[in-house]
């Protein structure tokens, strides 16, 4: 008879094919999560401020559906907290699949909603109120793809098997943009009237999709390790307790996030507002939100395998020196008023973003210990989210606003800002690649060994 498994012996996946599932479900769930919250963002520079705001001005219109919008950021630490609690302590899978039945249901009933003109204050209200419910999905649902990925995956390969996950943001942008450029192809009464109503109503498909491969995948095989610990008598306390009483690495996993996330914003959700103010069409902005997605699609999973080879700090580091120092060149190409140059300057803020933002997957997990893993890393990806991405379109609008030219200097300077917090806050973080996700010191990783890492990139 062989022995019984010890409490601390991790589980490892027995066939390859196992890690490939458990990828394919993350990577559909993090398509799917992006895609709805994604195109909530790009209808709010379209038309939310028109059917949801209507007796604004027009600018001011714009500045409230972006708060809508940052309703949803504001959600995401809560989201992030919620879920992480629960997944720290009940699992992996089963936050994930109900992280991904809210998100589905909140985008359809968005697609339903009756607008200003029919129901009055209460399409807005309700409106806001879909928008935090997408945000407390989306809130636990990236730490949970995330986790299930890197706690499955070879510690040699983590970045590589996280780039494959989070491939899913370019793809669900990808998908959000091409959606949307169908429908506004339809008249302006028939887009406003129906048509972006469509690609809200098409997330029931996607969902029951996603929802199909997610239950079907098995627990982290270090959380089971966890949870037989726990059953043995070491009891858990609350994660978000442990993750607080040492914030030092919270801290610094958001700042590291602030930078991708508002480049995000910049680039994405608000380059609608400022490129169409400035003279493009509509249709010139999405086909560069087109190219900034597949540009995207292509750096994500480059950028997360090249950071298991030189380290994730490296790979983050050399994003952020890029966004200080393209931030004017990108600009001044989309001031260039040149459909081409315009595509190329989005491109290039992309290339740069997914420098930042891809090594974070693995970053982020490598910097708490199971036991708080799922909360830790939840809430400083979700704080990064709100404050880089949640109120940076608002903060451009209300700086466009204030100007009596339109100008891409205070662009500029909010991009560098950020670029820059995210450096200085990579540089104060210890490098993690390799770090052993079963030691059981659930938050500090900054009291470990500093790994010195030689110009090869090999660990010394």
């Amino acid at each position: 008879m062989s022995p019984a498994p010890s409490p601390h012996a991790p589980d490892r996946p027995s066939d390859p094919a196992l890690l490939r599932r458990v990828a394919l479900s993350s990577l559909l769930g993090t398509v799917i999560e992006y895609y709805d919250f994604l195109l909530y963002g790009t209808m709010a520079a379209l038309v939310f401020g028109e059917l949801f705001f209507p007796e604004t001005d027009p600018t001011v219109g714009t500045i409230a559906a972006f708060g809508t919008l940052a309703a949803g950021y504001v959600a995401r630490p809560l989201g992030g907290a919620v879920f992480g609690h629960f997944g720290d302590r009940l699992g992996r899978k089963s936050m994930l699949v109900l992280t991904m039945a809210l998100m589905g249901v909140a985008s359809f009933l968005i697609g339903v909603l009756p607008t200003y003109g029919t129901i009055g204050v209460a399409a807005p209200v309700l409106l806001v109120l879909f928008r935090v419910v997408q945000g407390l999905a989306i809130g636990g649902e990236w730490a949970g793809a995330t986790l299930m990925v890197v706690e499955h995956a070879d510690p040699r390969r983590r970045g590589l098997w996280s780039g494959v996950m989070q491939m899913g943001s370019p793809i669900g942008f990808l998908l959000s943009t091409v959606a949307v450029t169908l429908v506004s192809t339809l008249p302006r009464e028939s887009f406003l009237a129906w048509g972006w109503r469509v690609p809200f109503l098409f997330s029931a498909v996607l969902l029951g999709v996603g929802l199909y491969v997610r239950v079907s995948i098995t627990e982290s095989p270090l959380f089971r390790q966890a949870a037989r610990a726990a059953s043995a008598g070491e009891a858990p306390g609350v994660p978000l307790a442990q993750v607080l009483r040492a914030p030092r690495n919270l801290v610094l996993a958001c700042a590291v996030g602030i930078g991708p996330f508002a480049l995000t914003a910049l680039i994405s959700t608000f380059m609608l507002t400022y490129a169409t103010a400035i003279g493009y069409a509509t249709s010139e902005v999405m086909t560069g939100l087109l190219f900034t997605s597949v540009a995207g699609l292509a750096c994500i999973p480059l950028f997360s395998a090249l950071s298991d080879r030189v380290g994730r700090r490296a790979v983050v580091l050399a994003g952020a020196a890029g966004v200080v120092l393209l931030a004017f060149p990108v600009y001044a190409l989309v001031d260039a008023r040149s459909p081409a140059l315009l595509i190329l300057g989005m491109v290039l803020g992309q290339v740069v973003q997914s420098a930042m933002y891809a090594p974070l997957g693995p970053l982020l997990s490598e910097m708490f210990g199971t036991r708080v893993r799922y909360t830790g890393a939840s809430l400083g990806y979700q704080l990064a989210a709100l404050i880089g991405g949640g109120f940076t379109p608002m903060f451009a609008g209300s700086l466009l606003s204030a100007s009596y030219d339109i100008r891409s200097t205070p662009l500029v300077v909010l991009a560098v800002v950020c670029g820059l917090v995210t450096a200085l806050a990579v540089w104060r973080t210890a490098e993690t690649r390799g770090r052993d996700l079963s030691a059981e010191d659930p938050a500090a990783p900054d009291e470990q060994p500093r790994t010195r890492t030689t110009s090869r990139g090999a660990q010394a």
